[in-house]
């Protein structure tokens, strides 16, 4: 089956290499064992479920109404929403059951709002879309369409079964990392890089193939977990940084300004700094593992537990020239 997306990419796209993976990867999703099953079988009874009522322009990404349903499928839509735990973006409220993720992500859409170009009628990626809420979001704004890169089966499957109640014929997700980007090229109007820059080990060329994949005045918006302080440094943590395992570098804001820069980003921008907290990434109900909390030093929450600064968080907007 050739993924829908398709069509919207540019003729430089190299459509062989992209059917080649998409079928490796959904005969890789598709296997019949627990892993897989855990997250296909929720999936495949949600969708069964389309909504009447969707609504994307607030803070909860809304998909039906609790009278949509009666009581009995209200109880097994929130038995198999829960069946995708721990819920790291969000909130969400889907016929009724109330989602309150990990992560206040409305928070992140604000800061990310006021800096965005217009995005009615533009192709664009979200690179690492987790579940996809900021994808919903974008679609207030009546983008062609969305694809989100999301090699992850639990969110792979997560936000294909939101879709499927949701319906959103824009959004498409396939089973792709950033480092799948170069096929891409010349594809996408905008490119959203949030929370993954620090978890490549060459930062710099993970923002080539970003510019690469961007069309000729296109627009980057790239997110990261971050140091504070004004020196374009980068820290590169022993073991973990904040408990995470997998960070390679955190840089600074103005660090993450160069890197855009040298990666050849035109009229580059540092729009939004701020550190993190509690009250935006904590423990809920929907997410009950460690948080923002206990990543933290017990005796000093200017540190992280390794003893690093505590994290920041950075936002730099950048343009390919055209």
């Amino acid at each position: 089956m050739i993924p829908g997306y398709l069509p919207f990419l540019a003729p430089q796209a190299d459509r062989d290499a992209i059917i080649a993976e998409h079928h490796r990867r959904r005969q890789w999703a598709e296997q019949d064992k627990k892993g897989f099953l855990r997250y296909r079988q929720p999936a495949a009874r949600l969708a069964r479920f389309p909504a009447r009522h969707v609504d994307c322009r607030g803070p909860e990404v809304v998909i039906g109404r609790a009278d949509e349903l009666d009581e009995q499928q209200r109880r097994q839509v929130e038995d198999d929403l829960r069946r995708f735990m721990p819920w790291r973006k969000g909130p969400f409220a889907v016929f009724g059951t109330a989602i309150d993720a990990e992560w206040q992500s409305d928070r992140k859409w604000q800061r990310l709002a006021a800096a965005l170009p217009d995005l009615e009628g533009k192709i664009i990626a979200d690179v690492g879309c987790n579940n996809g809420y900021y994808m919903f979001r974008m679609t207030a704004a009546k983008p062609r369409m969305v694809l989100g890169f999301e090699p992850t089966i639990q969110h792979f499957y997560c936000f294909s079964a939101l879709n499927a109640m949701a319906r959103r014929d824009e959004l498409h997700i396939d089973l792709l990392g950033v480092e799948h980007l170069p096929w891409f090229s010349l594809s996408f109007d905008v490119i959203f890089l949030l929370g993954i820059i620090y978890h490549r080990p060459s930062p710099v060329q993970t923002l080539r193939d970003i510019l690469g994949a961007l069309r000729p005045g296109g627009t980057a918006i790239v997110e990261s977990q971050a140091i504070p302080g004004d020196d374009p440094v980068a820290l590169f943590p022993a073991d973990t940084y904040a408990k995470v395992p997998g960070t390679w570098f955190v840089p600074t804001g103005p660090c993450l300004v160069n890197w855009m820069r040298k990666a050849g980003f035109a009229e580059v921008e540092l729009f939004c700094s701020h550190p993190m907290s509690d009250e935006e990434q904590r423990r809920t109900p929907w997410m009950t593992f460690e948080s923002y909390s206990d990543f933290l030093h017990p005796d000093d929450p200017g540190r992280t537990r390794e003893g690093y600064p505590a994290p920041w968080r950075v936002f730099v907007r950048g343009r390919k020239k055209g």
